[in-house]
């Protein structure tokens, strides 16, 4: 029997309640519409801007128009969304306004960013502090890591609300995987650790004849999490400066369970995401954001004429052996812009409906992104929504769940350059790997043999310079 919105509510706990009551009105910075500046008759608009595109728009615009069919007339406030194309359009949309560019836009009263791009602007002294707007209680509701990504200076500050997070995990292709499993006796298991995973890989090189298994989304989360497992922790922050923290047997780790395989044709990353490449049946398993599940493909195209479906298998993100229990904590958070006091408290008043237990969860389940309260980061919660839940979605939230409540969640901490310097681990391993796997696919091509081919990528000296050059590029962003 399908559960009711109403009774849902009613069924979700204590924190739950209060955190609804705060959405009504009950935080000591807005207490009631009489205090607020704003009111059904003098009703004031709040402008967001999100890079959310296909079903995370059409949830996010959703729920934006049933707040203002309801919460928002009765407070005599109205949300106008609007996306701004891809996370980097919208950073540069939110910049150029900032700065006053001619031409630009005048900057929206809340807007989806990263810690980097919030941090710019916060130092420019255009973000509003949410902080005043919530009780201990209310903070209390939501997952500590979350709110601590926007807490720049560690003083309980809130520069960047969290409205929806999402983390990482395995993708598989599990109809190509099945025969393959099959025939050499591979274990879902075997895929726990990115050195079972890379063993893997090479069993299904020679199975398939020459193919890989595996791709990989957002480098940079390699590096980054792959280190902090390691007990190392890349970019240090203290007070806004860094220090590079990357020690050289860490970086051979993550050089050597990622550049080599590539090198050998173990893994691989031809199109613009790895959901592409499995479309194509370039790989059969990646890890990406949970978030970027909903664009797993149904089938794969091996020819113009040529497919077959497949089915999604979800797995826990691999992690180095030994390695800690720390995952991922992304997915961009809102922004409110420091401007007149109704405008940021009527903007905050969303934000609390937003992440309302049956909202946020109406949101994840359309999204594949993830509540931020614990009282809707349960999939008993979730499946007692009373939403349709498809299976694949089921699996993914599932999956991202149990992650964020049983590891340890990490992002790295705000600093200046921190966009570029993080785009600098985006790219130091992936673009040395692509290239030179296509030199070593010219060699073969020629007649080489596969260690012949190899052998010039695969010294302690070629990683030693690889490694050098890198820290070098990013003392650049030291503090």
């Amino acid at each position: 029997m399908k559960i009711s919105r109403k009774s849902f509510l009613c069924a979700m706990g204590t924190s739950a309640l209060a955190l609804i009551c705060s959405g009504c009105g009950g935080s000591s910075a807005s207490s009631s519409s009489a205090s607020t500046g704003f009111s059904p008759a003098s009703p004031v608009t709040v402008t967001v801007w999100t890079y959310y595109n296909g079903d995370q728009l059409e949830t996010f615009n959703r729920l934006v128009e049933t707040f203002n069919d309801t919460a928002g007339k009765e407070k005599g406030i109205i949300v106008e969304s609007s996306s701004q194309g891809s996370v980097n359009d919208l950073e540069n949309s939110v910049l150029d306004a900032a700065e006053g560019k001619v031409g630009a836009q005048a900057l929206p009263n809340v807007f989806l960013a990263y810690a980097d791009t919030a941090y710019a602007i916060d130092q420019m002294g255009l973000l509003a502090d949410l902080s005043p707007y919530f009780t201990e209680e209310e903070r209390a509701a939501y997952i500590e890591s979350y709110l601590r990504e926007g807490d720049f200076n560690g003083n309980g500050s809130i520069k960047i609300f969290p409205s929806a997070k999402s983390t990482e995990l395995l993708f598989l292709n599990d109809t190509d995987w099945q025969p393959f499993a099959a025939a050499v006796g591979a274990d879902y298991s075997d895929l726990s650790t990115m050195e079972g995973l890379v063993s893997t890989a090479e069993k299904y090189y020679s199975w398939s004849g020459g193919k890989a298994l595996f791709g990989r989304d957002a480098m940079a989360n390699y590096m980054l999490i792959g280190a902090e497992q390691q007990g190392c922790t890349i970019f240090e922050v203290e007070n806004g400066k860094m220090t590079i923290g990357l020690t050289e047997s860490v970086a051979r780790k993550l050089w050597d369970n990622y550049y080599v395989p590539f090198v050998k044709g173990w893994f691989d990353a031809t199109g613009r995401f790895r959901s592409d490449d499995i479309k194509t049946g370039n790989i059969i398993g990646y890890v990406g954001s949970s978030s970027s599940a909903t664009y797993f493909p149904s089938q794969v195209m091996t020819s113009d004429t040529e497919n077959h479906d497949i089915e999604l298998k979800v797995l826990p993100c691999p992690k180095f052996k030994g390695g800690a229990d720390v995952t991922v904590q992304q997915g961009a958070g809102m922004a409110v812009t420091d401007g007149p006091a109704e405008e940021v408290e009527a903007s905050v008043e969303f934000l609390k409906w937003f992440t309302l237990p049956e909202n946020n969860i109406e949101f994840a389940v359309g999204s594949g992104y993830l509540p931020v309260t614990h009282a809707a980061n349960d999939m008993d919660a979730i499946h007692a929504s009373g939403l349709t839940i498809t299976p694949k979605m089921d699996a993914i939230l599932t999956g991202a769940v149990d992650a964020v409540n049983t590891w340890e969640l990490y992002t790295p901490r705000a600093f200046s350059g921190g966009a570029d310097a993080r785009n600098v681990l985006e790219y130091a391993l992936s673009d040395i790997a692509s290239a030179d796997r296509a030199t070593v696919e010219e060699r073969l091509a020629a007649g080489q043999s596969a260690e012949e081919a190899e052998a010039e990528f695969l010294t302690d000296d070629y990683f030693t310079r690889w490694y050098e050059d890198l820290c070098a590029r990013l003392r650049a962003y030291e503090g």
